[in-house]
Formats: structure tokens, C-alpha cells, sequence
């Protein structure tokens, strides 16, 4: 049985998938430079989540103001676990986190409508020292999703939640090497 703490992602031999919700304008910069740059802000902490269900719940659909586009985000799971190896979690020892480049949030996963499910999804906060790294270095295609996440939210509202699931990408367990578990699960 899968854990509680299982990371679950949409990924290939060499990358992983991850979601962030956008304004237009960051959203539309990053789509035509292919990569993110201006507006996007290379000065603070940004969160990057593998799970869609749980950023659609985050931002309600991509209805929220500030996040009306939602971005896939391809990099490399090299850089993934770079990231995760540099991590303290927000729940963990004061000290350590505010050392650590990256911070991990594990919030409870979502069902399409919202509902908390009694699983775990993980947030990693890639910290303003290594944002030029994941910008520059992991990540690898940025695709627009916010068509799909629309058709998606519309077959919800219609009581179409079978529909709808096939529009989301898939997820399954990521392997992690035990080393990095052990870095992020919760005690």
C-alpha cells in the first residue's frame, strides 16, 4: 500500500512534471521566451507542486485572481531531486529551514471537486538562491494548460467528473531514493 507521503507525478526516465498557476502576464511572458523570465519574479520563494488536483484546488480551477493560467512545467528529475536533497520541511526544526534553499509542504491531497483526501501532496519552495538554477538549468518545456483546465472545470460544474478525469494528466508513485524519503517524510 502506498504511503501517506508518496510523492505521485506525472513523469518520464529523465523529467517530472510540476504545475504553477500564473497571472496573464507572467503566464504569456514565460509561454513566448520559453522559459521564465520577466515578470516572473526572480527574487522570492517559488512553489512548485506535482500534483494537479491539488493546485486546481489551490487556485479554484485557475479562476483565482493572480493565477488564471496554469503551466506545466517539464525540468529535469535531476534538478527535482537536487531540489528535494536541499530541502528542510515547514514543519521541521526552525533552524534548519531557515537555512535551507528549498522548503517541502506536505498538504492533503484533492479530489477534483475539492475534497480532502486522506493522502498527502508535497509543495516544494525552490528558494531565490537556486530560482536562476531551476530557470535556467532544470527546467526543460513549459505547455499551457489552462484550455484543458477550463474544459475540465466546466464538465466538473456540468456533474461530468468522469469526463473530466480524463483530461488530467496522470500521476503515479515517484521513485525517490530512500536517502531523499527520508529527508522530507514528516516524523
Amino acid at each position: 500500500m502506498d504511503s501517506q507521503y508518496d510523492i505521485r507525478a506525472d513523469f518520464d526516465a529523465r523529467t517530472i512534471v510540476v504545475y504553477q498557476a500564473y497571472s496573464p502576464a507572467i503566464a504569456d511572458a514565460a509561454l513566448r521566451a520559453g522559459r521564465f523570465t520577466a515578470p516572473f519574479s526572480f527574487n522570492r520563494m517559488t512553489w512548485i507542486k506535482p500534483s494537479f488536483l491539488w493546485l486546481m484546488h489551490r487556485s479554484n480551477w485557475a479562476r483565482k485572481s493572480g493565477q488564471e493560467r496554469i503551466l506545466a512545467v517539464r525540468m529535469t528529475r535531476d534538478g527535482w531531486e537536487e531540489a528535494i536533497a536541499n530541502s528542510a520541511l515547514t514543519t521541521g526544526d526552525p533552524a534548519a529551514l531557515a537555512k535551507a534553499a528549498v522548503h517541502v509542504q506536505w498538504d492533503p491531497e484533492r479530489s477534483a471537486r475539492g475534497a480532502a483526501l486522506n493522502h498527502y501532496s508535497i509543495q516544494v519552495g525552490i528558494g531565490r538562491h537556486l530560482i536562476r538554477t531551476f530557470v535556467e538549468e532544470w527546467v526543460v518545456e513549459l505547455t499551457d494548460l489552462t484550455p484543458q483546465v477550463r474544459k475540465a472545470a466546466d464538465q466538473i460544474q456540468k456533474g461530468g467528473a468522469a469526463k473530466a478525469q480524463r483530461l488530467l494528466p496522470p500521476e503515479r508513485r515517484y521513485p525517490l531514493p530512500p536517502e531523499l524519503v527520508r529527508r522530507i517524510r514528516p516524523a
